[in-house]
């Protein structure tokens, strides 16, 4: 039976389903390219080198270094999937469309309503303590959405819960843009949600799936 997976230290950068200046003015150009070009890569750099450390571990039965090893497996393959996922769930300003029928069906049930899970995801994201994220999961476990905070992509998790949409709230994503303003960050990175891709995730996330890229003819949507 052959193995569908991907190659071991073989993990690629995705590239970004806009140009680095489509998220003006809310997340500037600079910024972006920055954030994916260079922060990115080194999380895809740091897993294909802790992947390969660990085949070479396995291979040598030398497990030595195993502790380092696996924290740098979760932290940079938890940082490489996040961002991934990231860049899928922004669209340019006015392009992002409306929460789909999945979508407000499993926020009705468990939030309320959209603007209590609007409220409770700002907070979450807002009140991480020092840099991380804010996380809308599909948890299976309970057949239902979730909010997480994740201080360090790894942390702080509910196991099993697959991310749909995720606030990247970690300084180099708003810096360059706001300093230390958060909060202001928050509130214009609403306006570039992806509710088609959230959708989308979500409706992968309930059949067992983690897309990392964005469907094709959706990109071509936004182009001119």
């Amino acid at each position: 039976m052959d193995c569908i997976m991907t190659p071991i230290g073989q993990h690629q950068l995705p590239p970004l389903p806009y140009g680095y200046d489509a998220l003006e003015p809310v997340i500037g150009r600079e910024s972006l390219r920055i954030h994916h070009n260079r922060l990115h890569k080194a999380y895809v750099d740091g897993l294909n080198n802790a992947e390969i450390n660990l085949a070479e571990a396995r291979k040598n039965n030398d497990y030595q270094y195993i502790k380092y090893w696996e924290n740098e497996l979760a932290f940079q393959g938890s940082g490489h999937i996040f961002h991934s996922i990231y860049w899928t769930i922004m669209a340019p300003l006015g392009k992002g469309g409306d929460p789909g029928p999945h979508t407000m069906h499993q926020i009705n049930c468990y939030f309320g309503n959209f603007e209590a899970f609007k409220e409770q995801l700002k907070n979450a994201s807002l009140k991480v303590e020092g840099s991380g994220w804010g996380v809308v999961t599909w948890q299976p476990t309970w057949n239902r959405l979730e909010i997480l905070q994740a201080s360090k992509h790894q942390d702080l998790t509910q196991w099993s819960g697959i991310p749909i949409l995720v606030c990247d709230v970690w300084e180099h994503a708003y810096y360059l843009d706001y300093q230390n303003l958060r909060e202001k960050f928050i509130d214009s990175w609403w306006d570039l949600v992806n509710w088609y891709e959230v959708e989308r995730r979500l409706i992968h996330a309930m059949n067992g799936k983690v897309p990392l890229t964005i469907m094709e003819d959706w990109i071509s949507c936004w182009r001119p």
